[in-house]
């Protein structure tokens, strides 16, 4: 599992590059991201690091150099235009596994054993996973750790990956 948060465009970056490797996922949603997402993306930046992987086209390079702009520490990861071309559509979602694990590679991303220190019982003990305001309190939870809301199968995934501890978690929880 790659140990960094890639950092991509949209949903089918995301589907393409978890084609390619094992690892946890953001997507922008193009351009027009706000300071939310930032604030979000140096919080995972300082639990386990983000990789970005943009476009090789304007609005990526834009995206590019905004994140970076706010997380100077983030690892770059790139993928050249003939590669992330097909039928005249350019992006990430359009490059061959080989190539966006070669990306990674020159970015030095690490590999990391998979975590699995929390499991979905902890979360239906918490009341995240289970129940009429589940949704709620995974919303407040996200916000207490600065990691966002996601629903309870990727808050697993987050949690683990991120590297939240069992004494933040515990200190979240009891905050709902």
């Amino acid at each position: 599992m790659i140990k960094e948060t890639i950092v991509v465009e949209g949903k089918d970056d995301i589907a393409n590059v978890k084609r390619a490797v094992d690892c946890e996922m953001v997507a922008t949603n193009g351009l027009s991201f706000g300071k939310d997402l930032i604030d979000r993306l140096k919080v995972i930046n300082e639990r386990c690091g983000i990789i970005i992987l943009t476009d090789p086209d304007y609005a990526g390079k834009k995206i590019r150099a905004r994140i970076a702009r706010h997380i100077p520490t983030a690892k770059h990861a790139y993928i050249d235009r003939k590669s992330a071309i097909k039928k005249g559509d350019l992006g990430v979602e359009n490059a061959d596994p080989e190539v966006i694990i070669e990306a990674l590679k020159r970015a030095k991303a690490e590999v990391a054993e998979k975590r699995e220190e929390f499991v979905m019982a902890d979360l239906v003990k918490a009341g995240l996973s289970v129940g009429d305001d589940s949704k709620k309190r995974r919303q407040r939870l996200g916000d207490i750790l600065g990691i966002g809301y996601f629903n309870s199968k990727q808050l697993l995934a987050k949690l683990n990956s991120f590297g939240i501890s069992r004494e933040e978690f515990d200190e979240a929880v009891g905050k709902l």
